[in-house]
């Protein structure tokens, strides 16, 4: 009788999730409320006459626009259909509308208004409805307002629930609302001290006013189709079923209207103003192209063949609970006293044998739990789009300087996190096991989150097809060297001086630092930003700079030292300065990750390997040669191991989302990183001072006039190639014009003044 009472519960759950009835109910509430709208509408035009045969909503109608309209809200009431329709268009998943905000809003006017009605109707006696303009409810509650706060009270009351009203419909109301009372004061002050003269001597300075906002200001988007836990119990009664809670997800119009703060004493985005993130519509949800829900009797058949495979080994269980994701499902087995984990343990392939799965995993013990876990592949695997991990609250409401989010944990929760805490990412696997769509998530996820002046990417790609798309992004998101043809790096000599510029540009920063005697780039940029360090001194805003490197084996096969050298001083010294690696491998073996740079990336993700021997090199420990591929992937944290089904983002996608960026207006060149040309930059080469440049004299007078030794400015002001403007350097330098080459620093001008400047030039004519 209980299994009985329990199943009809259990249909009654799942009756209410049904499509079908979601679709029937959706549109019936729709319905509903279209004939409410006309039946009260009719009767605004036909109260006076009280007949049911003038309302264009019949009896039925009649009925309900005198109970909704005279017993309830007067002319408000009108909120009530508005309210019903919906509700039903939440049920029919409408998109484009912010379903908890405009319900709020909806419920909130609708008692505001009919209370503001019935007050003025009380004051000026209206005689207008029934009931009064407010309905019933609106003179019940304005009368006992007037009898407890008086008139005076209520009209206070009632603006301060409009301002309520106004702040929940745009947070624009408080930044309006600031700005008048700044105006007030300012005009207090301005009459107040309207006698007092100007002094001459004193400067007059004007400070832009400063608006801050907290996170609690941000408008909550509250449109998600929210779920309880369920923990049920199954038919049989030894296996608990957990479902955990579904991730909140976003309206993609309240994404595309995430904005940046111009108020701010120094805004970085100010250049790029007009820049608009990507918006979600252009990632596919592949919707009907994935794997079902786990089903009650697959997972009670695998049950079942797990208990029957360890009791063969007389292997006892309490009880599992089952936590379905959408890969493989976790058996949480709790076992009998006295049972030793070890044996549990070389079960894998036993039970993978009886389960006839690709493979299985045990976890014994699970870390924090009293439990062993058994990893299952489901028998149709579902796919997790990109699309629904950049919709979630989670990571939109993320406050991470780098966020990342990769794709969904064996509990079907959305997993993110902060690349700047990792600082840096190993990324390995074996051949089209998901390695490239994980680095297509990891950038995807951050160009949904990032105004480009707040973050720039070195791509390195020696295959040159993985990364090319991203070529696109040159303008807005890319850094390269100043002489560079590609912003996409493809060859190893260029590889090599990108990653010695880079080196270059973390000593220029940490000197930053220390003249700002600050530890981090966080804590640099915020004191920037409040105009607390001098732009004239060489202080600036300092973007995050990640370092994407495709194929890390090719480098170290063709490069070796030469590049593992500058990888590992950026690994080690990087991090607080905003420089962070990515690399990624398919042959994950010890000369190619070897210790050093172990030690240097204690984040790593491991794609499925076919032996166990690259999963410890990988990750320390197996693990990676279990898993199912196709973007089956393990992610360790340093001590935490977290299985994931990494999200699924196609070449089409990608495509559309540098386009959507590239169309929009961006800065003229790719960041410039500092100049690197080899390490014999010191000797300068043999420079014929009889056969000059054409542009030498012009140049001379650039480098003069400006006082900086610079080949990029010289580029920038002549529009000259990068070799072509190294060649007149040479030429400055051989004439006595510049200085020797100084690493990272530009060159100092020899020359002070064009008078002197011209002398030497008409030496250089005369000979």
């Amino acid at each position: 009788m209980t299994k009985h009472k329990k199943k009809k519960q259990s249909d009654s759950v799942n009756l209410l999730y049904d499509e079908r009835v979601r679709f029937i109910v959706g549109i019936a509430f729709v319905l509903i409320s279209i004939f409410l709208i006309f039946a009260i509408t009719s009767h605004f035009f036909s109260w006076k006459n009280m007949q049911d045969s003038e309302n264009s909503g019949g009896s039925l109608g009649y009925e309900a626009a005198c109970f909704i309209v005279d017993e309830g809200f007067g002319f408000a009431a009108l909120g009530i259909p508005l309210f019903i329709a919906i509700l039903g268009c939440r049920l029919l998943k409408i998109r484009g509308i912010s379903f908890g905000k405009t319900l709020l809003i909806t419920v909130l006017g609708t008692i505001i208004v009919s209370i503001t009605l019935g007050f003025i109707d009380s004051l000026f006696k209206t005689a207008i409805l029934t009931k009064g303009m407010g309905g019933a409810h609106g003179h019940f509650v304005s009368e006992w307002l007037k009898n407890h706060i008086g008139i005076a009270g209520t009209v206070l009351l009632l603006i301060f629930a409009f301002v309520i009203l106004a702040i929940f419909i745009t947070k624009r109301t408080i930044s309006k609302l600031k700005q008048i009372f700044i105006s007030f004061t300012k005009l207090f002050k301005r009459n107040k001290n309207k006698n007092i003269p100007f002094k001459n001597n004193e400067p007059q300075t004007y400070q832009h006013p400063v608006e801050t906002e907290d996170d609690d200001d941000i408008d909550k988007i509250d449109n998600i189709e929210s779920q309880k836990n369920v923990n049920e119990r199954d038919v049989a009664a030894d296996i608990i079923i957990n479902k955990p809670e579904e991730d909140e997800f976003l309206d993609p119009e309240e994404i595309s209207n995430i904005h940046y703060d111009p108020n701010t004493p120094y805004d970085p985005t100010l250049e790029l103003s007009s820049y608009k993130l990507p918006p979600v519509d252009l990632l596919d949800d592949y919707a009907g192209k994935g794997g079902g829900e786990m089903t009650t009797e697959e997972l009670e058949r695998n049950k079942n063949k797990i208990v029957e495979t360890l009791s063969h080994y007389r292997i006892g269980i309490k009880r599992i609970i089952a936590t379905p994701g959408p890969t493989v499902t976790l058996y949480e087995i709790v076992p009998s006293e006295g049972i030793r984990i070890a044996t549990i343990k070389r079960l894998e392939d036993d039970i993978a044998l009886s389960l006839s799965a690709l493979s299985c995993r045990i976890i014994a013990p699970i870390p924090g739990k009293g439990t062993v876990g058994i990893e299952i592949p489901n028998e149709n695997p579902a796919i997790v789009p990109m699309k629904s991990l950049i919709c979630s609250k989670k990571f939109q409401e993320s406050r991470y300087e780098l966020p990342v989010v990769m794709g969904k944990t064996i509990s079907n929760e959305t997993f993110t996190f902060d690349l700047c805490k990792m600082p840096h990412l190993l990324v390995a696997g074996a051949t089209g096991q998901g390695k490239s769509v994980g680095l297509n998530a990891i950038i995807t996820s951050m160009l949904y989150k990032k105004h480009p002046s707040q973050l720039k990417f070195v791509m390195v790609d020696p295959k040159k097809v993985e990364l090319t798309l991203y070529s696109k992004l040159e303008h807005h998101f890319l850094a390269k060297l100043p002489d560079a043809d590609e912003a996409v790096i493809t060859e190893n000599q260029k590889v090599i001086h990108t990653l010695k510029s880079l080196c270059i540009e973390m000593d220029n920063r940490y000197a930053l630092l220390k003249d700002a005697q600050l530890r981090n780039i966080k804590e640099y940029n915020d004191k920037f930003i409040n105009r607390k360090l001098n732009p004239n001194k060489g202080h600036k805003f300092l973007p995050y700079i990640v370092v994407i490197i495709d194929e890390f084996a090719d480098l170290i096969m063709t490069a070796g030292r030469e590049v593992e050298e500058p990888i590992a001083r950026l690994a080690q010294l990087a991090r607080a300065i905003g420089i962070h690696l990515v690399i990624a491998t398919q042959r994950p073996t010890t000369n190619i990750i070897t210790g050093l740079i172990k030690a240097n990336f204690p984040a790593r993700i491991a794609f499925r390997v076919t032996m166990m021997i690259d999963s410890r090199t990988i990750l320390d420990q197996p693990g990676a040669n279990q898993l199912v591929g196709r973007g089956d992937m393990l992610i360790s944290t340093g001590s935490e191991l977290t299985r994931l089904q990494c999200a699924l983002i196609e070449t089409d996608e990608v495509e559309k989302i540098t386009t959507y960026i590239s169309t929009q207006q961006g800065y003229p060149t790719a960041f410039e990183l500092p100049e690197y040309t080899g390490e014999d930059n010191d000797k300068i080469a043999d420079v014929d001072t009889g056969d000059l440049d054409k542009l030498f004299e012009e140049a001379a007078r650039i480098i003069v006039t400006a006082q900086q030794g610079s080949t990029s400015l010289i580029q920038r002001k002549l529009s000259l190639g990068y070799n072509r403007a190294g060649r007149i350097m040479d030429q400055l330098e051989a004439t006595g014009i510049v200085g020797p080459y100084e690493g990272s620093k530009a060159r100092q001008v020899l020359i002070t003044d064009l008078i002197s400047l011209d002398n030497i030039l008409a030496d250089l004519r005369n000979r």
